[in-house]
């Protein structure tokens, strides 16, 4: 009885961080980190500010906790427990498939929420800048580049150099998204974006492809 009680407690205490954290995240994204006091949080959950303080220290914590949870986004995790052999043989599919991830990101609200707090936050925390850098950008420019240079081994695209390459692949997603983020925001259309990402996969894909027909001759 004792236990189930203890586990009653727990779930209870877990709900309702979370909820703390997507209110927070929601508030920090529309009206901003600074302008978002404790009193607005609890004000939106329809509790005292006492209760927030049960699971976080401030609103410092708050935006910790939520700049952190941005390591487990999709994109960062983009080539996590994948053999890099398999992937290389995938070619223009892996391709397509990290597009595909990009753009549903840029529809998907929780990310949208967490994006619009990473760009309002990049200049002003050094955390958030050393999250976007190495885990956003850097690392999985490193492991696409790896992946590059086994399709150059295996002559599945011609050889280059595979980190540049990684880089001019990434950079116009990261373009991409940030205009459909824009756009929604501005409550516009995003007709003449949504189709750039498969666009850009075709484009860069018949560009680095080894050509079937060299060598034999």
């Amino acid at each position: 009885m004792y236990e189930q009680s203890v586990t009653a407690l727990a779930t209870k205490g877990s709900k309702t961080r979370e909820k703390i954290l997507q209110t927070s995240l929601k508030l920090f994204s529309t009206k901003g980190y600074k302008a978002t006091t404790v009193r607005d949080i609890a004000g939106a959950m329809g509790v005292k500010q006492s209760a927030l303080y049960n699971h976080f220290k401030n609103k410092d914590e708050i935006l910790e906790t939520l700049i952190s949870n941005l390591t487990s986004s999709a994109i960062v995790t983009l080539f996590e427990g994948k053999d890099a052999k398999e992937l290389q043989k995938q070619g223009k599919t892996l391709l397509a498939n990290i597009a595909t991830t990009f753009k549903l990101l840029s529809f998907d609200g929780k990310n949208e929420a967490l994006y619009k707090l990473l760009m309002q936050e990049i200049f002003r925390n050094e955390r958030v800048r050393e999250i976007y850098n190495e885990y956003f950008y850097q690392e999985n420019v490193k492991k696409l580049s790896s992946i590059f240079f086994g399709m150059m081994q295996e002559e599945i695209i011609d050889s280059s150099d595979p980190l540049l390459l990684a880089n001019e692949f990434f950079a116009p997603l990261f373009f991409y998204q940030m205009q459909v983020v824009l756009l929604k925001f501005d409550q516009k259309s995003t007709s003449s974006v949504v189709s750039m990402f498969e666009k850009h996969v075709d484009m860069f894909w018949d560009n680095i492809k080894k050509d079937e027909k060299e060598g034999l001759f």
